[in-house]
């Protein structure tokens, strides 16, 4: 899984540079010691940083939410942020989203209405990430470049 996602984070970074290239796109980019999956950071401080980190098989995601929010409201991150959570389909149950990805979207919106100039937005990813010896699905790029579309929208 380590590989693929890492594969995932370059293809989102690349699908994201093509389509506003007026930012540095980079991977693992650092807030503190923590390692953000893709960040744009603009060349106006006025403009946002936008933050993705990619949900693909995280037992607690709603942990990355927290610890972004908790470090745009102590001031580590200059300027508005916009964090951009990406969750692929391994969160969704047949009946519905799973309480995992409800719970850090609860956490994001809540920090997007108590934490000034931080927004939050969720993506679905429609990929079923693979598991351990098997191939990914033939048709992840075409998935990472729609919520590509929508994360800049």
């Amino acid at each position: 899984m380590g590989e693929f996602a890492d594969t995932l984070h370059e293809a989102v970074r690349d699908a994201l540079a093509a389509r506003d290239p007026s930012r540095d796109w980079q991977t693992e980019w650092y807030v503190r010691r923590t390692p953000v999956d893709v960040a744009g950071m603009p060349d106006d401080s006025a403009v946002p940083l936008v933050l993705v980190e990619l949900e693909v098989r995280r037992a607690d995601p709603a942990n990355n939410t927290v610890k972004l929010a908790r470090y745009a409201d102590a001031g580590d991150l200059d300027g508005p942020v916009r964090l951009v959570q990406v969750f692929t389909d391994y969160y969704d149950l047949e009946t519905g989203v799973s309480s995992k990805r409800e719970n850090a979207e609860f956490v994001g919106d809540l920090a997007a209405d108590s934490i000034p100039s931080f927004d939050y937005d969720a993506v679905s990813l429609s990929v079923a990430p693979p598991k351990r010896g098997t191939d990914p699905p033939a048709d992840w790029r075409d998935a990472i470049d729609a919520a590509a579309a929508e994360m800049l929208d």
